[in-house]
């Protein structure tokens, strides 16, 4: 769980002004799970923390550059005892929310044998800025969704 949350910390230092994701319907998740990982750091406290980052140390720097500018990182993800704990029409709640034309898909994993699933979605503005990223990740037993807001260079 705790790989799992770095990992969405992570593409999120990769990552980018788009719409939040409404995530709050997920909610009803966290009776169910075993495990709930449940992150949002809006612009005011990506600010705050990025003054903790030191200016002498390179990949401090890095990650202070990369969290400039960024609206927000959102982050839902949610491990189940069993499966058939969350619904088709809770993943499907999120992807609708992605059907405007300035969201791409850019990546689709479907997996027949273990019905693994992931989705990678970028926001593209009209003059070709990346302007947020979200990743759906919907296993038998896990459910994560990772929304990153804000400008991104693909450089």
């Amino acid at each position: 769980m705790i790989r799992r949350l770095l990992t969405c910390l992570a593409l999120a230092a990769l990552a980018m002004n788009g719409q939040t994701l409404k995530l709050d319907g997920l909610e009803k998740l966290a009776a169910k799970a075993s495990e709930t990982i449940n992150v949002t750091l809006n612009e005011s406290l990506l600010r705050l923390a990025a003054r903790f980052l030191s200016d002498s140390d390179a990949d401090q720097v890095q990650i202070k550059k990369l969290v400039t500018g960024l609206k927000g990182i959102y982050v839902r993800s949610y491990e189940f005892e069993n499966t058939g704990e969350y619904q088709r029409a809770d993943v499907e709640a999120i992807r609708n929310q992605l059907r405007d034309p300035k969201w791409n898909k850019i990546v689709e994993v479907r997996s027949k044998t273990d019905g693994e699933n992931a989705d990678v979605y970028l926001r593209q503005e009209a003059d070709d800025r990346i302007s947020g990223l979200v990743v759906i990740s919907a296993e038998p037993k896990e459910f994560t969704v990772v929304d990153i807001e804000g400008p991104i260079d693909m450089d």
